[in-house]
């Protein structure tokens, strides 16, 4: 046996990765998986076989086909970890929220049944809830509805609480896009130019991951900025009134 280096004989490869030997040799006619260590007229696979199935595998579940995959694995050869680091930080989800799973009753408990009634479809359109069937609902953000639920105790309707939401879904998706046109544009099209080097994929999955802890401090403090500013200036209003009523 070749040690352990390559330790997996094809048969070995297939329990290791979940995959047939009839898929292992598709790929190795496909030219997409590197050629094994030939002792004694026996193949053996080590961890960068492993590697690149695991790759192959991850971008045939997002809806790659075998041509494309080939034509990124020749663009990225001995880099397969690193394309994969990219891939998952590309596919993390942002939110850090764990969902909870509420019951229409519960939320007309919490909002009122008049409010519940009449908003269920609009907070499903933002995506603040989501229809699971038999009256219950996910809620990604519990915390929106700890949000909606304050303000309604200090007498603001639902309905306006979720246009607020709405408007700040659509900033924030514009928002989103800058900070996805900056990366696409200063850090990832440079690094295509260059011809994809192996070794900075690392460094792109670095920065993919670095963005969002970036971005969301960008948002806050720029949001804490301009909230500063627009109290200052609504107070001045009130103010005005109040002194213009108090002078009559």
């Amino acid at each position: 046996m070749p040690g352990e280096s390559h330790p997996f004989t094809i048969e070995e490869l297939a329990a290791e990765t979940g995959l047939t030997v009839r898929n292992i040799r598709s790929h190795r006619a496909r030219d997409l998986l590197q050629p094994p260590l030939i002792r004694d007229r026996i193949g053996y696979y080590g961890k960068e076989h492993v590697a690149r199935l695991t790759l192959i595998g991850r971008l045939q579940a997002d809806g790659f086909n075998l041509t494309a995959i080939k034509r990124l694995i020749e663009r990225a050869a001995g880099a397969e970890g690193g394309v994969l680091d990219v891939i998952e930080q590309a596919g993390r989800p942002f939110e850090t929220e764990q969902a909870e799973v509420v019951t229409v009753a519960e939320l007309a408990e919490r909002f009122g049944d008049d409010d519940v009634s009449g908003v269920l479809g609009q907070a499903e359109a933002l995506g603040l809830l989501v229809a699971l069937g038999d009256d219950r609902y996910e809620a990604p953000a519990p915390s929106l509805l700890d949000v909606a639920q304050e303000l309604t105790s200090r007498g603001v309707p639902l309905r306006h609480a979720l246009a607020v939401v709405e408007k700040v879904r659509d900033s924030s998706r514009s928002i989103a896009r800058e900070f996805i046109r900056l990366f696409m544009d200063d850090v990832f099209r440079p690094f295509e130019r260059d011809g994809f080097p192996p070794e900075r994929w690392g460094e792109i999955s670095a920065t993919i991951e670095r963005l969002r802890p970036m971005s969301a401090q960008v948002v806050l403090a720029v949001y804490q900025l301009t909230m500063s500013d627009e109290v200052e200036r609504q107070s001045s209003k009130v103010f005005e009134r109040l002194t213009d009523k108090r002078s009559r």
